[in-house]
């Protein structure tokens, strides 16, 4: 009966409509083998792989994760699976498209201090939704645990394709141990956000309808927004004489998107932080993009930004894509208020940098004496035990 649930699933899957992308890492590769096993997989499947050293995990994502095996890498790899459902199905529309994204840490060959966990990410354009199992230490062999894995991948899958998935629920939840349940997150999209993922706005100003032409632009992941950013928002705006606009970019030149649980965290941080200031959100991930919604304007940086702004590796076809780069925002008289950062493990302020001219007359600076807050988001996650990573690209 269970084996029949499931594979009913898997058939329901495939006649769905929805093409997947599926990316697996730690445990759960039977549900690759088990979606191409039940007849139909063509209609369904665009790709399964399994990015399984850390560095094909680094690939996958773009970059290291905080964890490799956490509710949040499971998000940014469904992310990065609906992401190549896109560039492999242009022709589909992307409403039909999902994306599944697989960590577990399971009983291995050498003892494990940690907890034995599944995590399982779907993504498509209009919501972002997880299943977290922790499972019973020592209760199962490493073959068992695959299992479990699989099958919570395959339930994910099933729901987020809108089949009927009561019979497998039912089988999966019988084989859980006392002790052991699946914890959910769900976050449908605005339709705004939807729009960004989608390529069909390029800003969105919150709160909604507020009316806004941004001259002065503090730029920022704001994982989390702290008092350094808002220090140099507040320096930012008594030397301009203008108020200052933070703005977040959902898309990222060479990592996945934002999810949608993603958005509403940051979102929900920067409110708490900053009742009354206006954030833009973009799909703006470089400063050349940023300065086309935003010409004429000040972008507000740290000297660790403008040192990767000067760095040509950065830019298609380095010196070349540079030199265009900088004239483009020369052209469309955008300026940068630079603010001493730690570099490296030292401070550095503009004046000490080695950077092209172009690029310097480009530039203002805040002195040390104005300014010093060695403060930053990534420690500050640290202190606070999270998990959840994401540096927006520094190119301009």
């Amino acid at each position: 009966m269970s084996q029949t649930a499931w594979t009913e699933l898997i058939s329901n899957v495939h006649g769905s409509d929805r093409r997947l992308v599926l990316a697996v890492t730690g445990g759960g590769t039977k549900a690759i083998s088990q979606l191409f096993d039940v007849a139909g997989a063509s209609r369904s499947m665009l790709e399964a792989v399994v990015p399984y050293a850390a560095a094909s995990q680094q690939r996958w994502l773009g970059g290291a994760p905080e964890q490799s095996c956490s509710e949040p890498t499971a998000r940014l790899m469904a992310m990065a699976a609906w992401m190549r459902a896109r560039e492999l199905a242009p022709e589909v529309p992307t409403s039909m498209l999902v994306g599944v994204g697989a960590t577990a840490s399971l009983a291995t060959d050498r003892p494990k201090r940690g907890e034995h966990r599944v995590h399982v990410a779907v993504q498509t354009e209009k919501q972002t939704s997880s299943l977290s199992l922790t499972l019973a230490k020592d209760a199962r062999d490493r073959k068992k645990e695959q299992w479990m894995a699989s099958r919570l991948i395959l339930l994910a899958a099933g729901e987020v394709c809108e089949v009927d998935t009561a019979a497998a629920a039912m089988a999966l939840n019988k084989q859980l141990l006392e002790g052991e349940q699946i914890n959910r997150v769900h976050q449908d999209a605005e339709a705004e956000w939807t729009a960004l993922l989608t390529g069909r706005r390029n800003c969105v100003v919150v709160p909604s309808g507020a009316a806004v032409e941004p001259q002065v632009v503090l730029s920022g992941a704001f994982n989390p927004l702290h008092a350094g950013h808002q220090r140099m928002a507040e320096l930012a705006a008594k030397r301009l004489g203008k108020p200052v606009v933070y703005e977040l970019s959902i898309t990222n030149v060479d990592k996945p998107s934002l999810d949608f649980v993603e958005i509403r965290r940051r979102l929900e941080g920067f409110r708490q932080q900053e009742a009354d200031a206006t954030l833009v959100l973009t799909d703006a991930p470089t400063f050349r993009a940023k300065s086309a919604l935003f010409g004429g304007c000040t972008f507000v940086v740290g000297a660790d930004t403008i040192v990767r702004i000067a760095d040509p590796r950065y830019y298609p076809g380095e010196r070349a894509g540079y030199d265009a780069a900088i004239r483009l925002l020369a052209e469309r008289d955008c300026r940068f208020l630079v603010f001493g950062r730690l570099v490296d493990g030292q401070f550095r302020s503009l004046a000490e940098m080695a950077i092209p001219e172009p690029l310097r007359r480009l530039c203002d600076e805040v002195t040390e004496e104005e300014f010093r807050q060695d403060v930053s988001s990534t420690d500050l996650r640290g202190e606070a035990g999270e998990i959840s990573r994401w540096f927006l690209g520094p190119q301009a």
